[in-house]
């Protein structure tokens, strides 16, 4: 027995791909709503009589107004922008990755931008300077990766591929984790929990950040930490802005303290249309930032994948089967 379902999609991710999902779903008695853009005000009419949300944005208006709803799908793995608190009682909530190939190809770019200097290379031959050894005097000669000590804070799906693809590249690594275990140690010397972050960022090269961010690990890496990193690491945030404290951050490469850093993930993001300031300090004056608008992940690849999860699921509760990739509420 197949129920009728209403469906909002309330996810820009999606859009290039509404024909895909619409024929995923192609055999459910099912009316699929979309918004272009995120509008709090049409979203939360939409949400009255809904089913099912996709999005990953919930805010506690939408969630009041979505009371009856019986699965939000977030179209990602962060659910940090969701107001749990204002749920109903019989809402779930899954998430979806599929995004680890798409960042750890993201990582391993940015990190051999930042170790070889190209940034800085790129914006002198714009000037018309060659900034290379071959040409300059005083210009040091760059590092590969091999031999590379990769510290990563936060060892899940994007940890995992990430250091398949370094470690081809001769890149060593070592793991902190909140429990202090990985389902894979391989590619690590040593792994453990965040009571060990002194001693990963002092022995690294390089830092990739992809933990989740909860009350526990917000501003998890601050000064001391970065000092630990020193001049010539490289630090990469993928995982949330706020795990690394902001005005620290800054300081750190405003001073010279670490070599470098790429960042995908801020301190703010537009809350309508494509305009804001990523955070309240003036990171883009920094020439030893790669700044990325949190696209590490976002690639044909991953979303062709995630709207087959969520197709899935959404026929699943069409069909009265039980739900997969649940994290709210946990004992479901």
């Amino acid at each position: 027995m197949t129920d009728y379902l209403k469906v909002v999609v309330g996810e820009r991710n999606l859009l290039p791909h509404r024909d895909l999902l619409v024929s995923q779903l192609l055999s459910a008695d099912i009316e699929l709503s979309w918004h272009d853009r995120f509008d709090e005000d049409a979203l939360s009419r939409d949400l009255v009589d809904a089913d099912v949300y996709v999005g990953g944005r919930v805010t506690p208006a939408m969630a009041r107004a979505g009371r009856g709803l019986r699965l939000i799908h977030v179209a990602g793995a962060g659910t940090d922008k969701v107001a749990f608190g204002e749920l109903g009682a019989d809402t779930q909530v899954a998430n979806t990755f599929h995004h680890e190939d798409s960042i750890a190809e993201y990582i391993v770019a940015a990190t051999v931008m930042l170790r070889r200097g190209l940034i800085g290379q790129d914006a002198s031959l714009r000037q018309g300077v060659w900034a290379s050894s071959v040409y300059q005097d005083g210009v040091a000669q760059p590092p590969t990766m091999r031999g590379a000590m990769v510290g990563y804070v936060g060892f899940g799906h994007i940890g995992r591929r990430t250091a398949q693809l370094l470690t081809a590249l001769g890149a060593r690594g070592c793991a902190v984790t909140g429990s202090g275990r990985v389902a894979d140690a391989a590619g690590l010397d040593w792994h453990g929990d965040t009571g060990d972050l002194g001693r990963l960022m002092k022995e690294s090269d390089i830092v990739v950040v992809s933990a989740p961010l909860t009350d526990a690990t917000s501003g998890m890496i601050g000064s001391t930490d970065l000092a630990q990193l020193g001049p010539d690491g490289i630090l990469v945030n993928v995982g949330r802005g706020p795990l690394v404290v902001e005005r620290d951050l800054y300081e750190a490469l405003r001073d010279r303290t670490i070599g470098g850093a790429s960042l995908d993930v801020w301190y703010r993001y537009p809350m309508g249309g494509d305009h804001a300031e990523p955070a309240e300090l003036p990171f883009a004056e920094l020439p030893n930032v790669l700044m990325t608008p949190h696209t590490s992940g976002v690639t044909r690849d991953t979303f062709v994948r995630r709207v087959q999860d969520i197709a899935d699921n959404i026929r699943r509760l069409a069909e009265g089967r039980t739900l997969q990739r649940i994290v709210w509420p946990v004992n479901r």
